[in-house]
């Protein structure tokens, strides 16, 4: 047995509220990878609609979530398409009203508002009802504490929290965060994952290097 199969919709027997998010979410514009779930009372299939907030294809950003990554009832993912224009006197959308409202408006002066992808590193635990703005991108193993805003981007191996968000602490040392970085377990196969899962949960930086 080398773990549950990834492409399993609900892969914990008798809890469907976890599920995987790669079988799950079927759009264009967001990319999960293996292994990833979402934990929800309600269930994980409405993940897409429920979590990720004001994407629209035709703005052409990106939701991307790495593999092994644990998302937290409520989490929510605001997009580019929640911006507003900053450069007038008043950020009100009267354009999307039409009626005569959508006449002069310059596209260009939204879309510079446009921040990119929002990337989501591999690992990655983000705690109940976090709030992730668009165009940040979440470090490989960090840490995002529940109710946090994260407006900035986050640091390989970090913890934040608040609002917005700061880096709490360093889970590790710069020297350790580094060799975890070149080692990236999360990309191994799942026969090797299994056969070293004492070093990937434990402290052991050596014991993890040897499993290399």
């Amino acid at each position: 047995m080398h773990g549950p199969k990834p492409e399993i919709k609900h892969p914990i027997f008798l809890h469907p509220r976890v599920g995987f998010l790669k079988p799950l979410v079927d759009k264009p514009n967001i990319e999960i990878g293996e292994y990833t779930y979402y934990d929800d009372p309600d269930g994980p299939d409405l993940f897409a609609e429920k979590c990720v907030l004001h994407h629209y294809e035709f703005i052409g950003d990106k939701l991307v979530i790495g593999r092994f990554c644990a998302i937290a009832e409520g989490a929510r993912f605001i997009m580019n398409g929640a911006n507003h224009v900053l450069s007038g006197f008043s950020t009100y959308p009267f354009n999307i009203f039409g009626q005569g409202w959508d006449e002069g408006f310059d596209v260009e002066t939204w879309r510079r508002e446009v921040r990119g992808d929002t990337v989501v590193g591999n690992d990655v635990w983000i705690g109940m009802e976090a709030v992730i703005m668009p165009g940040v991108k979440i470090g490989d193993g960090a840490i995002v504490a529940g109710r946090s805003v994260v407006t900035h981007d986050v640091p390989p191996y970090a913890v934040v929290a608040g609002n917005a968000a700061q880096v709490v602490k360093m889970r590790f040392d710069e020297l350790t965060v580094r060799r975890l970085l070149d080692i990236a377990w999360w990309n191994w196969p799942a026969d090797k994952i299994t056969r070293n899962l004492d070093a990937i949960r434990g402290n052991n930086l050596a014991k993890l290097e040897a499993a290399e």
